[in-house]
């Protein structure tokens, strides 16, 4: 199976660089959109802004829905301080020492953007002494600092930028000549790029599915309400997400990690074996996990009633929620055992 890896690469690194935080997700989901009827797949939309394509099976009524979430984590200006810096609210679930240092984009509502970091409200050692590195980092103790000339409320005011205007986090993707990717928001762009590069090798070389599949990418899943609209066919129902790497995990960053049980609920046994006989039949590298901390979009649906079989599985990502880290390897792996998955 030669999967075309370059592509997956080039696409990976090209959508970390679009800002998706949950709630401003129609730029990405326009590039994502284009890209699918690029390889000749038709899109459909929903109405709260997902898209998806079907690719026809032999076998049209019993059809697999597979999912990736575009949605990453960010945060929006709830407050502008009288000293013209920026307090923030959270969007998604992220400790706030993580993106201590990090650089920022504010996305004005009329579209003018400006540059900030995210600092501790106390930063300098100089100034603050031992207080600097004792506070604890919070919503209420940190602050954005606008790369402006602006000292106070009404001057960040005329600059057009407002409560409610969407703040990024600056991706810094790098990929290693070992093979290493790292940046933010891996979670869960590195499962939209395996999207496509199944989609591509099907297309590419002819292949018709088992079963009818479709190709759901979802635009909230950070926050909770990622999944809907779902083809009502749907028999078998696969989310694409990250496999957290730590302590306590057999995840890891050159495998395809295949969830057994998450933070609400174990995922459907028949189907986490077949996934699993898939992979050692196909000599495809894999692991078993349980995440203890964690859902994923095809937990959420199964809690809203959904009579669906239900499976997780990606790539082992390390750093989940901060500047994350995978293996080309581990993309590949989860490529090559969805494609199986699909056509066995």
């Amino acid at each position: 199976m030669k999967v075309d890896m370059n592509y997956v690469k080039d696409l990976l690194v090209e959508i970390l660089d679009i800002p998706s935080p949950g709630g401003d997700t129609e730029v990405a989901m326009e590039r994502l959109n284009k890209e699918f009827k690029a390889l000749g797949c038709e899109v459909h939309g929903t109405n709260k802004g997902a898209i998806y394509t079907t690719l026809k099976g032999e076998d049209d009524e019993n059809q697999k829905t597979i999912t990736a979430h575009i949605d990453t984590l960010g945060a929006m200006v709830t407050e502008i301080k009288a000293n013209g810096r920026l307090k923030l609210s959270g969007i998604g679930g992220f400790a706030w020492n993580s993106v201590e240092g990090e650089n920022v984009i504010i996305k004005t509502m009329k579209g003018k953007s400006y540059t900030g970091t995210i600092m501790p409200i106390k930063a300098s050692m100089h100034v603050h002494a031992e207080e600097s590195f004792k506070m604890t980092r919070t919503e209420e103790t940190v602050e954005v600092r606008i790369d402006e000339d602006v000292h106070s409320k009404d001057e960040v005011l005329n600059l057009g930028i407002k409560v409610g205007d969407f703040v990024y986090f600056e991706p810094r993707a790098v990929i290693t000549d070992s093979g290493y990717i790292k940046a933010r928001h891996l979670d869960d762009k590195a499962a939209v790029a395996i999207v496509f590069g199944v989609c591509k090798y099907l297309k590419e070389n002819n292949i018709k599915p088992k079963y009818t599949t479709n190709f759901f990418i979802s635009d909230y899943e950070e926050i909770g309400h990622g999944v809907y609209a779902i083809p009502e066919k749907t028999k078998e129902f696969v989310a694409l997400d990250i496999g957290p790497v730590g302590e306590g995990h057999t995840s890891e960053e050159h495998s395809v990690c295949i969830c057994a049980k998450d933070s609400r609920t174990p995922y459907n046994f028949k189907l986490r074996k077949k996934l699993v006989e898939l992979a050692e039949r196909n000599n495809i590298k894999h692991v078993v996990d349980v995440y203890y901390r964690y859902g994923s979009d095809a937990s959420m649906i199964v809690l809203q009633g959904k009579d669906f079989n239900f499976a997780c599985l990606g790539p082992g990502v390390d750093a989940t929620h901060h500047y994350e880290r995978t293996h080309l390897d581990s993309i590949e792996n989860t490529i090559q055992l969805i494609i199986k998955y699909i056509t066995e």
